[in-house]
């Protein structure tokens, strides 16, 4: 299937530290180019895939699981690992718990960087396991951006049978999340319409890390990467990464 031409990848190839981008559901690349794009220039190794499903239909995404889109950042992480002396994960809502589960699985992973994390949902959510066999999507959940006229392209429709996979890898990250030890860097947003605050408070209250920073973000919604506290998350995970990064 075509893949929209906001969706493409973006990789940099030089530099002796990774940092690996995970986008969100139904989202895509162009959430975090410009986050990317900005740690790329500072210097950077990237690498912000795009998940299975994502950037092409609703439908598509159905069709895929989150052991596609683990599989997906698991690889380029292993890329990253070979070229570079460390590597950094980072994520925006459901790509953070896909950062989490790196961290989790890599346990040499250099920092994780979450932006709004997804590891627990709203109560609508919880009803996707059995609302899969009956309807293939509900309205978006995709555009929580204060900013006018900024645009995710999210799906338009939210592919019920991939947010009950997605509740399945989040049960997956919660239980081992105690095995994360190193520096935490968390943005959340005072206003967010899709994930509860609850879900920053738990990866916050469970991981072993002795260096946790929590950033408020109080001008943003969900999508903080493309809203106006965007140069706030740059400048601070550039602050972060220069800290960690043994540089």
């Amino acid at each position: 299937m075509q893949v929209n031409a906001y969706a493409q990848p973006f990789y940099s190839d030089t530099g002796n530290t990774g940092v690996l981008f995970c986008h969100g559901f139904t989202g895509s690349p162009w959430s975090l180019l410009d986050w990317a794009k900005a740690t790329a220039a500072a210097g950077y190794r990237v690498s912000l895939p795009r998940l299975p499903g994502h950037g092409t239909s609703w439908q598509e995404m159905n069709t895929t699981s989150w052991r596609d889109w683990y599989a997906c950042v698991d690889r380029e992480y292993r890329k990253l690992d070979e070229q570079c002396d460390r590597v950094f994960v980072a994520g925006l809502s459901m790509g953070g718990a896909l950062a989490l589960r790196l961290a989790e699985k890599h346990p040499e992973t250099a920092g994780v960087i979450l932006v709004n994390p997804a590891i627990l949902g709203k109560p609508d959510s919880w009803f996707a396991p059995l609302l899969q066999w009956f309807i293939d999507s509900v309205p978006s959940i995709g555009g929580d951006i204060a900013a006018p006229d900024v645009s995710e392209h999210a799906y338009t429709r939210t592919p019920v049978k991939a947010v009950a996979s997605m509740l399945q890898m989040w049960t997956d990250v919660r239980a081992c999340l105690d095995l994360i030890t190193c520096p935490v860097l968390v943005f959340r947003s005072t206003q967010d319409h899709v994930v509860p605050a609850s879900s920053t408070r738990f990866v916050m209250n469970h991981v072993s890390s002795t260096e946790i920073t929590e950033q408020v973000l109080t001008r943003s919604y969900h999508v903080a990467t493309l809203d106006y506290d965007k140069q706030t998350i740059i400048d601070k995970t550039l602050a972060f990464l220069d800290a960690h990064a043994g540089k």
